[in-house]
């Protein structure tokens, strides 16, 4: 498995936002229960955020992103990356 990062930033008001936080966290259980090994927070400024996670390929990293209800629902734009560790594991 491949580890990826997804860059996000919120194109939404914070009411609009908050009615989907409750589904990204459950998505990202989800990833985890499939073994995708996920992480998500926020910046601490606000605004923005990050999930990491692996995923078999680029194409199936960005259909786990375009999945994530926060895409779905058009409360971010985000940039996708293959993550290349060099040291840690």
């Amino acid at each position: 498995m491949v580890w990826f990062v997804k860059i996000e930033r919120g194109i939404v008001d914070k009411p609009r936002f908050d009615q989907f936080v409750a589904a990204h966290v459950a998505y990202v259980k989800q990833l985890i229960e499939q073994g995708h090994q996920a992480k998500t927070g926020y910046w601490a400024e606000r605004g923005g955020g990050m999930l990491i996670f692996t995923a078999g390929s680029m194409d199936e990293a960005k259909a786990i992103v375009e999945a994530d209800p926060l895409i779905a629902n058009n409360c971010v734009t985000y940039e996708l990356y293959e993550w290349c560790i060099v040291a840690g594991e």
